[in-house]
């Protein structure tokens, strides 16, 4: 083989390796920044993973606000038509946070079934509902705005 050859091949093999390993290292480290969408019918269901940070979303249950007298703690329950489960949030809510409305939750589902939230995120209108709790709520068959103002 040619040394000119032989140093192209080189060159070219470094580029690949080096390319390789740069791509598998950003998403090794991306892939604890992943989060994924669940709406509570498949957190019910056991589809969602445990102890990882995930997003839920859903209305607000009517009647479900609980608020601790000695501290911040929250508790509440969100569905999304076909199935609700609890929330557990430790901090100030949104202004706009209320019963019957939509809310997108960021945080930990835990061993026994409870949503551990680090972050509670509250539509800013009357007209707007998270893209992915609307969706889900129309694949549970039910449409947000009956499920948000009924419940």
């Amino acid at each position: 083989m040619h040394p000119v050859r032989k140093q192209r091949l080189f060159l070219v093999l470094f580029i690949v390796v080096f390319s390789s390993i740069a791509i598998l290292l950003m998403t090794y480290a991306l892939r604890e920044n992943i989060n994924l969408f669940y709406p509570p019918s498949k957190i019910v269901a056991g589809e969602a993973p445990i102890e990882r940070t995930i997003r839920a979303g859903g209305c607000v249950l009517a009647g479900t606000v609980t608020r601790s007298t000695k501290n911040l703690d929250v508790s509440f329950r969100i569905t999304d038509g076909a199935a609700d489960m609890q929330v557990n949030y430790n901090g100030i809510l949104p202004d706009l946070f209320a019963e019957g409305e939509a809310v997108v939750v960021n945080g930990k589902l835990s061993q026994a079934g409870e949503f551990n939230a680090t972050e509670v995120l509250a539509k800013h209108d009357e007209n707007y509902m998270p893209p992915e709790v609307a969706e889900a709520m129309k694949e549970a068959g039910t449409l947000h705005q009956e499920t948000c103002d009924i419940i």
